[in-house]
């Protein structure tokens, strides 16, 4: 065979390559998009900066973001915080699709940084910042990854709506001020905000869609299914974004470790737990289109939809290593469920859900230093004042003392706040008995010293030192004048006011 016709048959086959090539690309394309496989996906709708950078810089942007991430690595560890900020900003637009940027510098705006600062105001300017990042920019162009929706949620259920940072109840009050903005109300009006008819509430459902990024028809669904949940506190959001994240991994089955899709699920039903401990938000309103968040208290509605939820959850992982623990937080649930429905003097309806523990937990003790304590031969009445008694009989008697002066604080609160039925009565009656089974504890002890070591003070002593402290200042003016009335106090003390400042409420 000559030169020329060697060279032409190498350029037919080079041809006839090329061509077949071109016919299996789109489906490599396709299916290594399927698969997670491209790590340089379309940017849509990103800044022109972010465009640019992402194309210019072509395959050189991964190591030059491996390197800032190594760097901000080892700020992270230095807790150089705010040195990270910049840093982990650069990787984002380098890496728009690098999922551990995003919840880093999340986390680290939102938990790290808010807490150099002793101002609730400066702390919640970055905790804000920090959620607008995940669920503005992150979950912008990641809007199926499970992870970003899980950091969301857990930001609102544990910084937002959990107690560990000192400044919590300003993160609540603060939040509860934004979403009156929306709501206008202690309930939403769904339809209004679905198919609004108006320009006001076009406006506030404009705002609902655009700058919080939540769907009304996706919260009515939530609130359907888990509520009447108070959308004004953290966590009825942290349920939400827990929900959007498990029907966007329905749309991307091929890329989601189940094990992601637990934590979501974890996030509903911790959520519910602390909704009925605490979701429901106690208000004063003081005229003047101005309220005043006084104090959180159980949201006793949603008992049967939290139950719902763990269930779900144990239904899912029937087969999962987390079921056990499942069952276990479910049956501590239960229990809470019954003390808190007969501390808030719903007996019958105590003892109803005492009885479906007794159904569903038959050989599980219900008092922890008891091990024949089985729901089934031991009374309610009984697991009450022992659950109560196991913490009086492990703690000081500054710890009782505490929790004396809580109980009869909530009962004087449920006074001034004219809440039906018999709480106030029933707290105080509790207060009474675990202030004279301690009396009991230390008169076994059997030593003066002892005995006068672990004194607590007579509980009337103890009520009238707390009704003091409310009508001193603790409480608004207008709770403050009404508890007097209710108490038949004519001389009340100096006020001092230490309440923080009120909420504005929008008109």
């Amino acid at each position: 065979m000559s030169g020329k016709a060697y060279k032409a048959l190498l350029s037919a086959i080079a041809a006839l390559l090329l061509v077949g090539v071109s016919f299996i690309q789109s489906a490599l394309v396709r299916e290594r998009e399927q698969l997670g496989l491209n790590p340089y996906t379309e940017l849509r709708g990103a800044p022109p900066v972010l465009a640019l950078t992402t194309v210019a810089l072509g395959g050189f942007r991964g190591l030059i973001s491996n390197f800032l991430w190594m760097r901000a690595t080892e700020l992270q560890e230095q807790n150089k915080y705010f040195e990270m900020v910049q840093l982990a900003d650069w990787i984002t637009k380098l890496e728009p699709h690098f999922t551990q940027v995003w919840l880093m510098q999340g986390w680290n705006m939102a938990f790290n940084i808010s807490v150099e600062f002793d101002n609730p105001a400066d702390r919640w300017r970055w905790v804000e910042r920090g959620m607008e990042l995940m669920r503005d920019d992150g979950l912008h162009y990641n809007p199926y990854n499970v992870l970003l929706h899980r950091e969301l949620a857990w930001l609102f259920e544990f910084k937002m709506g959990g107690n560990m940072d000192d400044s919590q109840m300003y993160y609540k009050r603060a939040w509860a001020t934004e979403m009156y903005k929306i709501f206008k109300s202690d309930r939403p009006n769904w339809d209004e905000l679905i198919n609004p008819q108006t320009d006001d509430a076009r406006q506030r459902a404009t705002l609902l869609r655009d700058k919080y990024k939540l769907d009304a028809k996706l919260m009515k669904q939530v609130d359907d299914k888990y509520g009447p949940l108070e959308w004004r506190l953290p966590e009825a959001h942290a349920i939400y974004w827990a929900v959007q994240g498990l029907q966007m991994a329905e749309k991307n089955e091929q890329r989601i470790d189940p094990d992601d899709l637990v934590t979501l699920r974890r996030v509903i039903y911790q959520s519910m737990h602390l909704a009925f401990q605490r979701g429901r938000l106690v208000t004063v309103d003081l005229g003047t289109n101005v309220e005043r968040v006084v104090d959180l208290g159980p949201n006793l509605n949603i008992i049967p939809n939290a139950n719902k939820a763990y269930e779900d959850a144990i239904h899912e992982e029937k087969e999962g290593k987390f079921h056990d623990g499942l069952l276990n937080a479910h049956r501590y649930f239960l229990l809470d469920v019954v003390f808190f429905l007969y501390m808030n003097g719903r007996e019958a309806d105590a003892n109803q859900w005492y009885l479906y523990l007794a159904d569903k937990y038959p050989d599980k003790r219900v008092l922890n230093d008891k091990p024949e304590s089985l729901p089934r031969v031991t009374p309610m009445m009984e697991y009450v004042l022992g659950r109560t008694e196991e913490e009086v009989h492990t703690l000081g008697e500054y710890k009782t003392r505490y929790m004396l002066e809580g109980l009869e604080r909530q009962a004087f609160m449920s006074l001034a706040l004219d809440e039906k039925g018999q709480k106030a009565k029933m707290l105080d009656d509790l207060a009474q008995q675990i202030w004279s089974r301690y009396q009991e504890k230390i008169g076994n002890i059997g030593s003066t010293n002892a005995a006068s070591r672990l004194y607590v003070a007579p509980l009337d002593d103890i009520r009238s030192d707390v009704l003091r402290q409310m009508l001193s200042g603790e409480l608004p003016p207008e709770l403050t004048l009404r508890l007097a009335a209710k108490t038949g106090q004519t001389n009340l003390p100096p006020t001092q006011p230490n309440a923080p400042p009120p909420a504005p409420r929008p008109n």
